[in-house]
């Protein structure tokens, strides 16, 4: 049975589908016609198109993916059609990029504001929560920065890009915060053992406590505490 299966399966469907051999000639021309068109219009668009992309500007770039990748291997989608869609939406794109530079509301309606996420070493929990950014993915971001805890942190701001841009103290200005290193909030305290700086496991909310109760943190009300750190950034 199943050697029958074998001896009857068709491979020339199996890897063309119902087109014929002489049609990947065809896919090979009609890749290098719409890549030539890419390239084209990127260089019409100019580097910001390219580089730091906002929400805007990305679903330009999946627009024009999607209207070069299907005539590159569908034979019923003509080339003249996909690169009448490229040109309409670089003219849509300038036309918008142009408004957008006349009139801000615009702008902040389409890329979004740059949000400050932290402030003198504490999370701004309000910002940080519209982002919707889990706190592992924003640890891990600071990780590469260099960052080990929030105390080196004067400001921290997500631009429209989505990438964070951070301010950091004076070396000498350095002060307790919030760790962010792996498995650094795996074991939160309500009761202090012994007096140090302490920082709130929710918000960054730093103070030195004494042996006992830890409390509430006076910035968001949550009670579970994690000893802070003071170390120096290694640059």
């Amino acid at each position: 049975m199943f050697l029958s299966i074998f001896l009857n399966f068709s491979w020339k469907e199996f890897f063309l589908g119902g087109e014929e051999w002489i049609f990947l000639l065809e896919i090979v021309l009609r890749t290098i016609i719409m890549f030539l068109t890419i390239i084209i219009g990127l260089r019409i668009l100019g580097k910001r198109g390219v580089k730091q992309l906002s929400v805007f500007e990305l679903v330009v770039i999946i627009g024009l993916g999607s209207a070069a990748g299907d005539p590159m291997f569908y034979k019923d989608v003509g080339i003249i059609s996909s690169i009448i869609v490229f040109i309409v939406i670089i003219l849509v794109y300038s036309l918008l990029t142009y408004l957008i530079g006349r009139f801000k509301k615009l702008e902040n309606l389409l890329e979004g504001k740059p949000i400050c996420l932290i402030q003198d070493g504490v999370f701004l929990v309000d910002n940080f929560k519209k982002e919707n950014l889990g706190s592992d993915e924003f640890f891990s971001e600071l990780r590469l920065k260099g960052i080990s805890h929030l105390g080196q942190i004067e400001t921290a701001i997500e631009e429209t890009s989505g990438d964070i841009s951070v301010f950091f103290y004076d070396e000498k200005d350095i002060k307790f915060g919030l760790p962010v290193m792996p498995n650094s909030l795996d074991h939160p305290l309500k009761n202090i053992s012994k007096e140090d700086h302490y920082s709130c496991t929710f918000c960054g909310y730093t103070e030195e406590k004494q042996i006992g109760n830890a409390g509430t943190c006076k910035n968001c009300n949550k009670e579970n505490w994690v000893e802070a750190s003071n170390k120096k950034r290694i640059t």
